[in-house]
């Protein structure tokens, strides 16, 4: 080639359009399908809130993605064997413990005042109030004494040897939440009036790597990182929580671009819709099936004069196939539950009653119980009432949406009517099973942490109540004295073998009961962009969001 030619040619390749380099991305969209109906961090058991909270607060310590107990806000995670935590004497006999808690020294609220143990002994007397509504009051009224060494540096004094002694959940900014208490005047008005509903920009809220800067109701919440943060520099400038409420269109703006990614932990798309997704677009996005400790369940409200019969709460367990249910609709990805207790879980027992399909049975229960079918199939008592319940759960969520027409139709084939009543996630978790109002079925799941203590759910203290201000989250107001006594115990017992054998009781217990008709463990299903990194699930109640600052862009 001739000097004219290879200039011509150069000239010709210089002319070519280049591809820019690629920009970092500096916003992150999710997709999420219910919103929170508080902010408050302790008030109303939901997974949603603590999906969005997570991103701005943390606990002073959680179980990490390898499931192990870590410190977030402490400098270092007290143990008998470090000499942090002790047993001691407790003045009117009987054995207690000591543990010291140590905070981080650099940590700062959003408005740059420091966190300091003034916020852990505001929270411990707030959440010791029974008339604060607390959704888990056990974290704070477990603790009968809290001595103040310093600003970092506090020892908490149990009632008793707990198992949990070194597990520390959020804790509230003194300077400002204390002020509304003392205006409110009581703990009841003040968690009507607390910042966190009505002012949730407020920079002092959050002391995690973002804050919340935008806020509207039932829309979206947006995330911007808190300028204060000690820790690793966020790799996103802003995080949107967008809700898209039916999981159909969530999915639609997901592939649209509206959307960078959905929720995973149960409040984003379901898992069928997952599995097809990732068979029409295998390369679009990176997939996660994370086995979970997640339990959905059927809540039974045993006040219910048709419930209240024990051979009629079998004869619905019966009836119901779940292995076909779990092995059509998920791909066997979701393991049928027995109880609240996952297999992944040390406490878990295989030593429970089992209620395998058998509609003969469940046909013969009812009949047991005076209910025999009816000219339209649907069966009634002596009195000629009809064998009919309500059947609620989150309206929008297509796959429970269909879970109930399945059930639905393996009760009627049983004798027995549902009538599906579905609300909006909100109203259901804020209203109706926050206050019992339910009078029939509700299906939901529960999101656990490692080992957690099944106190909040299932002691007979916790059923919510117009007297304690709706706390506590035992819906379905089991109360069993055996049960209260084997959760005291395996809350103070320290020796895994023995807490083992409690653990089994309970589940035993549990299961004979049937006031809950347990369906499966959820594989929560993870739809991320591929140039997402740092995002890593946990399975458990403690989410990825508590680690979200190590999330980046990263090109593919």
């Amino acid at each position: 080639m001739n000097f004219r030619a290879a200039l011509a040619a150069a000239v010709a390749l210089l002319a070519l359009p280049f591809a820019a380099p690629a920009q970092a991305k500096d916003d992150l969209v999710i997709g999420v399908a219910q919103f929170p109906s508080s902010l408050h961090p302790a008030i109303d058991a939901e997974v949603i809130k603590f999906y969005v909270l997570n991103f701005g607060i943390r606990p002073m310590t959680a179980f990490n993605p390898d499931w192990k107990n870590s410190c977030l806000l402490c400098a270092q995670l007290p143990t008998i064997e470090n000499g942090l935590a002790k047993i001691e004497d407790k003045p009117g006999g009987g054995k207690g413990m000591a543990v010291t808690f140590k905070l981080k020294p650099d940590l700062k609220w959003g408005d740059g005042v420091p966190v300091t143990t003034k916020d852990l002994e505001f929270t411990w007397k707030v959440g010791r109030d029974p008339a604060s509504g607390f959704s888990n009051g056990n974290p704070w009224n477990r603790y009968t004494a809290l001595d103040i060494v310093d600003d970092h540096t506090a020892v908490a004094h149990l009632s008793s040897v707990d198992v949990h002694y070194n597990e520390m959940d959020i804790l509230l900014p003194e300077h400002i939440e204390a002020p509304i208490l003392a205006k409110a005047g009581n703990a009841a008005e003040y968690i009507k009036q607390t910042a966190y509903n009505r002012a949730p920009t407020t920079p002092g809220l959050w002391d995690g790597p973002f804050m919340i800067t935008a806020y509207q109701s039932g829309v979206q919440v947006v995330l911007e990182p808190n300028p204060y943060w000690a820790g690793p520099k966020p790799g996103f400038k802003r995080i949107v929580i967008k809700l898209i409420e039916n999981t159909a269109a969530l999915q639609a703006n997901l592939l649209s671009g509206d959307v960078d990614m959905v929720a995973g932990e149960g409040v984003g798309l379901t898992i069928d819709q997952v599995l097809a997704l990732r068979k029409s677009y295998p390369d679009k996005f990176t997939y996660i099936f994370k086995p979970s400790l997640t339990y959905e369940h059927i809540d039974l409200k045993v006040e219910n004069p048709i419930l209240a019969d024990g051979r009629v709460r079998q004869a619905l367990l019966s009836a119901i196939d779940r292995n076909q249910l779990v092995s059509r609709l998920f791909e066997g990805l979701q393991p049928v539950a027995d109880s609240w207790v996952n297999p992944l879980d040390q406490n878990f027992t295989k030593d429970v009653p089992h209620y395998p399909y058998d509609p003969a049975k469940a046909k013969s229960l009812l009949a047991a119980a005076g209910w025999t079918p009816g000219a339209d199939g649907i069966c009634r008592n002596a009195k000629g009432d009809k064998l009919s319940l309500d059947f609620q759960t989150t309206a929008g969520n297509k796959l429970r949406e269909l879970i109930q027409q399945v059930l639905q139709s393996q009760w009627k084939a049983s004798c027995v009517e549902v009538v599906i009543k579905n609300e909006p996630p909100r109203t259901l978790f804020g209203e109706t099973l926050k206050k019992r109002s339910f009078n029939g079925l509700v299906q939901y799941g529960w999101s656990s942490s490692v080992g957690s203590s099944p106190r909040r759910t299932l002691h007979s203290a916790q059923i919510p109540t117009a007297e304690n201000n709706w706390g506590g989250a035992n819906y379905i107001a089991f109360n069993n004295k055996q049960m209260d006594a084997d959760i005291d115990r395996a809350d103070s017992e320290l020796d895994p073998v023995k807490q083992k054998a409690i653990w089994a009781d309970m589940q035993k217990l549990y299961t004979q009961e049937t006031y809950v008709l347990p369906l499966f463990f959820r594989a929560e299903p993870h739809v991320v962009p591929k140039w997402l990194k740092g995002y890593t699930p946990t399975g458990h109640g403690d989410m990825s969001m508590l680690w979200s600052e190590n999330w980046s862009y990263g090109a593919n």
